[in-house]
C-alpha cells in the first residue's frame, strides 16, 4: 500500500513498513535533525511541516493520494520519562493526527505510541475522531521483544481500517507475536563483544547493570556513562565493574534494529536522542506484515 510517515523522525516507521512491502510516499516532521537523517536514508520527500497546522497538513497529505497514514504523534506528555502532563502542548498532537486522519480518510492509518497513552483523555479524544469517520479500530500493547526486537520496550499501537469491525486485526498480531523474548546476544550475535553494560537508571533504586543474554530495557533518548563510584544494585549480576561500560550509539540503533549501513547525521547528542525517540525498524515491520496478511486473506 502507499503510505505517507507522519510524525516520521528518522525513519524507523518508514523503514519497517518498507521491509514489510508497503510504499512510503512521502515523510513529514518539524524537527530539522531529524529530517536532516531521513533525507541521508530515504529515496521519496521528506516534508518540513508544523502538523498543528490542521488545514496546511491536509493540503500536502491529499497531493500524495495515500491508502494509509502511519505516524507517532511525540508522545513526551504521556511518558513516564516525562512530567506525565498530557496538557502540556505535544499531546494534543495525538489529537491533531486523528483530526487529519479523519478530514482524509484513508482506507487505513496506524498510530504509535507509549503504552501509558491508554489512561489518557487525549487517547479517548483521538478515538472518538476515528470512529466518528467511519474506522473500526484494533489497538495492542506490543512488547518489541516478541516482534523481532531485542528491546523489552511496551508500545501502544492503534490500526484503523474504513469501514471495518474493531478488533479485525487481533488474529493477525496474535499470531506473528514469538514465543519466547529476543535477546541482545541473540540479534546482535558477533557484533557485541560484551557480556554486560550499564544502562543508567532513572534513580539508584533501580539496577544499572544489564546482560546481552536478555532482552535490553527501553533505549531513551539519552546515554549517559557509567559514573564514577557506581554502587552495585542487587539485582545487577556481576560482582565488579571492572570492564563495564555504557552501549555505543552505533549499539543502541541497532538494538533499536536500525541496518548497519542507515546513516546517523549529526551531533552525538542529537543522534542519541533520535534513536531513543524512534520506533524500532522491526516493530514496524511487525505491524506492517500484519496488515499486509489482512489485506492478503480478505482481498482473496
Amino acid at each position: 500500500m502507499k503510505i505517507v510517515d507522519l510524525f516520521c523522525g528518522c525513519g524507523g516507521m518508514s523503514l519497517g513498513f518498507t521491509l514489510a512491502g508497503h510504499r512510503i510516499l512521502a515523510g513529514l516532521d518539524n524537527w530539522d535533525k531529524a529530517i536532516d537523517v531521513y533525507r541521508a536514508n530515504f529515496d521519496h520527500p521528506i516534508i518540513k511541516t508544523d502538523l498543528k497546522d490542521i488545514d496546511l497538513s491536509v493540503g500536502i497529505i491529499e497531493s500524495f493520494g495515500p491508502d494509509m497514514i502511519i505516524g507517532g504523534p511525540p508522545c513526551q506528555d504521556f511518558s513516564s520519562a516525562g512530567k506525565r502532563d498530557e496538557d502540556n502542548g505535544r499531546g494534543d498532537l495525538t489529537v491533531c493526527y486523528a483530526q487529519i486522519v479523519s478530514h482524509i480518510r484513508p482506507k487505513w492509518f496506524v498510530m504509535e505510541n507509549v503504552e501509558r497513552i491508554v489512561k489518557t483523555n487525549k487517547l479517548t479524544a483521538a478515538t472518538d475522531i476515528f470512529k466518528s469517520a467511519g474506522y473500526g479500530l484494533t489497538q495492542y500493547v506490543l512488547n518489541a521483544s516478541l516482534c523481532g526486537v531485542p528491546q523489552a520496550r511496551k508500545r501502544f499501537v492503534l490500526v484503523g481500517r474504513l469501514d471495518t469491525p474493531d478488533n479485525f486485526l487481533l488474529p493477525f498480531i496474535e499470531k506473528n507475536l514469538a514465543k519466547k523474548p529476543l535477546t541482545v546476544a541473540e540479534y546482535l550475535g558477533d557484533e557485541i563483544d560484551i557480556k554486560y553494560y550499564y544502562r543508567h537508571p532513572r534513580s539508584y533504586v533501580r539496577r544499572g547493570i544489564f546482560s546481552t543474554d536478555e532482552p535490553s530495557p527501553t533505549i531513551r533518548g539519552v546515554n549517559r556513562p557509567m559514573p564514577q563510584g557506581y554502587p552495585l544494585h542487587p539485582g545487577d549480576a556481576i560482582q565488579s565493574l571492572v570492564g563495564i561500560r555504557a552501549l555505543t550509539t552505533y549499539e543502541r540503533s541497532r538494538i533499536q534494529t536500525f541496518p548497519k549501513g542507515f546513516k546517523f547525521v549529526g551531533n552525538k547528542t542529537d543522534q542519541e536522542q533520535m534513536i531513543g525517540n524512534a520506533v524500532p525498524v522491526n516493530l514496524g515491520r511487525f505491524v506492517g506484515t500484519a496488515i499486509q496478511e489482512y489485506e492478503l486473506q480478505n482481498n482473496m
